[in-house]
C-alpha cells in the first residue's frame, strides 16, 4: 500500500566544484535551503549518506530488486538529520550532522525529501582525503527555462510503511537505555565478526570488559541482535568512529526478542541503525504505539502540542506538559498520535524527541490502526463487561477473557495473543479492556 506524492526538484543532486547539493522538495517554503556550508570531516559525511541512502535501497527480509525511496532530511537550529527504512521496514537508520560537523550557515528548518541518485552516490563514494565537501540543502537559485519556470518533477509512491514506521520507532526507543558503550577497535573487531549474508538468527549481546559477546538467550543487561548482517551498512563508518554505543530496552532471562540501536560515533558526526525484533518483521506492524493512541482525549492533546513544538534540536516533554497545562502521560500519548504523520521522532542518544515537519492526518492513526478501530468498536457497542481487573469481551459469536497482569499488562484468549503473546502490540480486546480500566475512554451506558 503507497500513497503516492509528488516531489518537485528544480534539478537533480550533484557533487561538483561547488560542493554537494542536495536538492530538495517541500518544507516551510517550496524548496526551501535549510543549510549552506562545508561538512567538517568530508570522508565520513560522505560515507555517513551513502549508508543512509543504502539502507533506503536495501530488502534485508526476502531480498528483491534495490528500492529507490529518497532519504528525509530535517533541518533544526544546529544539526541536519538524514533517515530512512529499508524496503523491508525492518531497519531505521539515520545519520545526524551535529554542531561540530558543520560550519556554515543554517538559514533555514523544516523536513523534506531528497533527491539522492545514481550519480551522486558514485561521486560521494570518491570523497577522501582532504578533499572539501560543501553541502547545499536546497538550490542556491532558480534558473528560469520557460515562462513557467524549469521544475523538474518526480512522481514517487511513498508506503504508507515508512509513516508507520516512523510512529512505531519513536515510541520503542522511548524504552532504550544505554546498554553498551565499546571504543572503536573493539567495536571494528566485533562487527567484522558478524555474518555479511542475509541471516535469520536472533542473538543477545552483552557487554565483556572494553569488548561484546554474543550469546545465544537473553540475560539482564542484554541487547538482542536480530539478523547481525543487518549491522552491514555500518562497516564503512568503523574507521572514522570514536565507539559504539548499543541501546535497547530491559530484558530479562527468557525475554522474546526485542528492537535495539546500534550507533557509531564520530564526534561531528553520528550513525545509528534501529533493528527490529526479527529479520522478518517491520517496524511498520509492531503495534507499539496502540497504547499511546487510545485516550479519547489523544487528538485534542495532538493539536495543543502541534502547535507548541518548536525547532530546538529535542523537544522536552515536561517543558510541553507545562505549556500545554496537562501531564506527561498526555504529552507522550499527543507525540504518538503526531507520530503517526511522521512529525515526531526519538533520538535515543539524546533521550529526547526530535521534531520534523510533515502533513498531519488526524485521522491517520485510525487508518493505519484497525486493532484500534476495532478496540472502540467493541466499547461503543458495551461488548466489554468488566470484573475488578479483568474483563469479558463479546466479539461477534465468540467472548474472550481478558486478564490485567501485576505488571500492568493485558493477556487475552483470542488466537492474536495465543500467537503473539503480547509481542506484536495488544489485540483488540485488550486494548478495549486497558481503554476502559484505566479511564482512557468514558464508560459507554
Amino acid at each position: 500500500m503507497s500513497a503516492v506524492q509528488t516531489y518537485r526538484y528544480l534539478g537533480s543532486s550533484a557533487l561538483g566544484q561547488g560542493g554537494l547539493a542536495l536538492q530538495t522538495s517541500g518544507g516551510p517554503t517550496p524548496n526551501p535551503r535549510f543549510f549552506t556550508g562545508f561538512l567538517t570531516t568530508p570522508p565520513a559525511a560522505a560515507v555517513g549518506l551513502l549508508a543512509v541512502a543504502e539502507v533506503a535501497r536495501t530488502r534485508y527480509h526476502r531480498p528483491v530488486s534495490p528500492a529507490s525511496l529518497d532519504p528525509v532530511v530535517t533541518g533544526s537550529r544546529d544539526r541536519l538529520r538524514f533517515e530512512s527504512f529499508s524496503g523491508c521496514c525492518g531497519v531505521y537508520a539515520r545519520l545526524d550532522a551535529l554542531p561540530a560537523g558543520l560550519d556554515g550557515d543554517l538559514a533555514g528548518h523544516g523536513t523534506t525529501n531528497v533527491d539522492v541518485n545514481n550519480p551522486l552516490r558514485e561521486a560521494l563514494a570518491r570523497v577522501g582525503g582532504l578533499d572539501p565537501l560543501h553541502l547545499s540543502v536546497g538550490p542556491d537559485d532558480l534558473t528560469v527555462s520557460t515562462m513557467a519556470g524549469a521544475v523538474v518533477e518526480k512522481k514517487v509512491p511513498l508506503p504508507v510503511r515508512w509513516l508507520r514506521g516512523f510512529a512505531e520507532v519513536q515510541v520503542l526507543a522511548a524504552a532504550f537505555e544505554p546498554r553498551a558503550e565499546v571504543p572503536a577497535a573493539e567495536a571494528t573487531a566485533f562487527l567484522r565478526r558478524l555474518p555479511v549474508t542475509s541471516d535469520r538468527s536472533v542473538l543477545w549481546v552483552v557487554p565483556a570488559g572494553r569488548s561484546l559477546r554474543l550469546t545465544s538467550r537473553p540475560v539482564p543487561g542484554a541487547v538482542c541482535l536480530a539478523g547481525a548482517s543487518r549491522l552491514t551498512a555500518l562497516r564503512p563508518m568503523l574507521r572514522f568512529a570514536r565507539a559504539l554505543r548499543v541501546y535497547g530496552p530491559t530484558v530479562a532471562a527468557g525475554s522474546a526478542p526485542v528492537p535495539s540501536t546500534w550507533e557509531l560515533d564520530t564526534g561531528a558526526l553520528r550513525l545509528s541503525l534501529t533493528l527490529s525484533p526479527e529479520p522478518y518483521r517491520g517496524f511498520s506492524g509492531e503495534g507499539a504505539a496502540l497504547t499511546a493512541l487510545a485516550g479519547d482525549d489523544v487528538v485534542d492533546d495532538a493539536d495543543l502540542v502541534a502547535a507548541l513544538l518548536s525547532w530546538d534540536p529535542t523537544v522536552e516533554v515536561d517543558r510541553l506538559a507545562t505549556e500545554a497545562g496537562i501531564d506527561a502521560a498526555r504529552v507522550r500519548g499527543a507525540l504518538a498520535q503526531l507520530g503517526t504523520a511522521g512529525r515526531v521522532g526519538y533520538d535515543v542518544s539524546e533521550a529526547a524527541y526530535f521534531h520534523r515537519v510533515m502533513p498531519y492526518d488526524a485521522g491517520r492513526a485510525e487508518r493505519d490502526n484497525p486493532r484500534l478501530v476495532g478496540a472502540r468498536a467493541l466499547l461503543d457497542a458495551g461488548a466489554v463487561e468488566r470484573d475488578g481487573t479483568s474483563a469479558t469481551v463479546r466479539s461477534g459469536d465468540q467472548v474472550y477473557r481478558v486478564r490485567r497482569l501485576p505488571d500492568g499488562d493485558f493477556t487475552c484468549t483470542c488466537p492474536w495473543w495465543a500467537k503473539h503473546r503480547g509481542q506484536r502490540g495488544p489485540c483488540r480486546h485488550a486494548l478495549a479492556t486497558r481503554m476502559l480500566l484505566t479511564g482512557q475512554v468514558e464508560e459507554r451506558v
